[in-house]
């Protein structure tokens, strides 16, 4: 008996298994995605994403799903990876080690065949991570085209049939990233949504002030996020029509929140929730959902590597979740981590966050009532919150609390998902806030995080002024840089 085992651990860790008990895997991301867009998640109006509410209920639904860097490319390189940004070398818009397994390349070796269609450069965080078929932003109508990502799912298709391969496909819309859809001026090569919405349709999240700049651009978001629907329905005709729909295991996410303050590039409750869709025939019982356990974008790797039967890289920090969408439970995914380093334009703004069922904690370490923080997804919404914020106190205290922030906050995610509340002061909740903080330090040892220091001495701002210099050299004054952005707009 013990030898027969031994050869089936053998023949399991040479991955020589037959290539017809090995699934496809198709990972389908969005771009600046806001959860509740969806209608499977229940957003208003209820009709913007029918092919992926369709999808819904033949899969398995996350609503504890969460991105572990709320920022395009190191989120990415986390699900790229397995690692946690500062463990792979990814702490921003930088590459990862080279040293550093690859799901690509550990892929390869296993006999799959790799492709991918848009945010090329954001997902290949390491030159040696090289995809077998790629066409990028340029070659897919501005990444905004469904016919073409139709044309070139369906060419790759063919190719993994004609090579006698499984695949690893992911599709990365470029959808609904920012410039929006205006339908009355389409960005070259773009496609006309096949609905467009008014302002008045618009359900406008809690987390921002009900504005008619807000909805304004709110419902362009809405336009490009249901031609985000409409290309993720044509990836899926070709993938039907190509016969290996049931062969295959499908997962649909978004890389980050939506691309307006207090969502994306943070680590509040709405910067980091992303859908998560999984399709796996004979494998996940359809329209089944799962309301109980943390699954983040670290967790991939391992999980296609047990899909796929194939040995798992050391190193990795994530856990597979087949078990998960298998129908049975696991322990351990009592808590989510989330982080920030740096964002686009290499402005440090480190922060960290964990959250258990009802609670969530962050720490910003770069917070000091003096560094003034911007990024480039404030757009209109911003504009329309400056402006009101004139003469309304509310939203004159939501501006300066994003432009500024806190080094600590916690909020009450069950009653306030919006993180409207800073509780860090409420001596009611001592002992949870007291958990959630010793729960990030042994996350923070665990990773071996070079923010430790500065949470550990939190109190003491000289010392974390310090850390911060010594892990991301001088700070940049974003005040001045967006002074200087402006005026180059007004000058054009």
């Amino acid at each position: 008996m013990k030898l027969i085992y031994s050869v089936l651990v053998l023949l399991y860790s040479a991955g020589t298994v037959h290539a017809a008990d090995r699934p496809n895997i198709l990972l389908f991301t969005a771009d600046d995605l806001h959860a509740g867009s969806l209608g499977a998640y229940g957003g208003r109006p209820g009709d913007v994403t029918p092919n992926l509410d369709a999808f819904a209920s033949e899969s398995m639904l996350f609503s504890k799903a969460h991105v572990n860097v709320a920022i395009c490319a190191p989120c990415r390189a986390v699900i790229a990876t397995g690692r946690y940004s500062h463990r792979s070398g990814a702490m921003g818009f930088m590459p990862a080690r080279e040293d550093v397994p690859d799901i690509v390349t550990t892929l390869k070796k296993a006999g799959y065949h790799t492709g991918i269609l848009g945010k090329v450069g954001h997902s290949t965080p390491k030159k040696s991570m090289q995809w077998d078929y790629s066409f990028d932003q340029k070659q897919l109508g501005n990444g905004r085209n469904p016919d073409i990502y139709y044309e070139r799912s369906k060419a790759f298709f063919d190719a993994c049939e004609a090579a006698g391969k499984q695949f690893y496909f992911m599709v990365n819309s470029h959808d609904p990233h920012r410039p929006y859809c205006n339908p009355d001026k389409l960005t070259r090569g773009a496609a006309m949504p096949s609905r467009i919405y008014r302002p008045a349709e618009v359900d406008v999240p809690g987390f921002l002030p009900d504005l008619p700049g807000v909805r304004a651009e709110l419902a362009t978001y809405l336009n490009s996020t249901r031609r985000l629907d409409d290309t993720f329905g044509k990836v899926m005709q070709a993938l039907k029509e190509s016969g290996n729909a049931n062969n295959t295991l499908v997962l649909f996410i978004t890389d980050n929140g939506i691309a307006v303050p207090f969502a994306k590039c943070n680590t509040w409750f709405h910067s980091s929730r992303t859908p998560l869709l999984v399709r796996w025939p004979g494998v996940v019982k359809p329209g089944t959902r799962d309301d109980t356990h943390f699954v983040s974008v670290v967790d991939f790797f391992p999980t296609f590597m047990e899909a796929a039967r194939v040995r798992e890289p050391e190193g990795l920090d994530g856990r597979s979740f087949v078990a998960l969408l298998r129908g049975t439970s696991q322990m351990g995914r009592e808590h989510v981590f989330t982080q920030i380093d740096s964002k686009a334009g290499g402005a440090a703004v480190p922060m960290r966050c964990v959250q258990n069922e009802r609670f969530g904690y962050i720490y910003n370490p770069f917070s000091d009532g003096r560094y003034w923080y911007r990024n480039n997804n404030e757009g209109k919404t911003m504009a329309a919150m400056n402006e009101a914020a004139k003469s309304n106190p509310e939203i004159r205290a939501r501006v300066d609390l994003f432009r500024f922030r806190v080094p600590e906050e916690f909020y009450d995610l069950k009653s306030d998902s919006d993180s409207l509340h800073n509780l860090i002061n409420a001596s009611v909740y001592r002992e949870e806030l007291k958990s959630l903080q010793e729960h990030l330090a042994a996350h923070m040892r665990r990773t071996n995080d070079p923010m430790l220091d500065a949470f550990l001495n939190r109190h003491d701002r000289a010392k974390v002024d310090d850390i911060l210099l010594a892990t991301y050299g001088p700070r940049k004054d974003e005040r001045k840089r967006d002074q200087k952005d402006k005026a180059k707009k007004k000058s054009k």
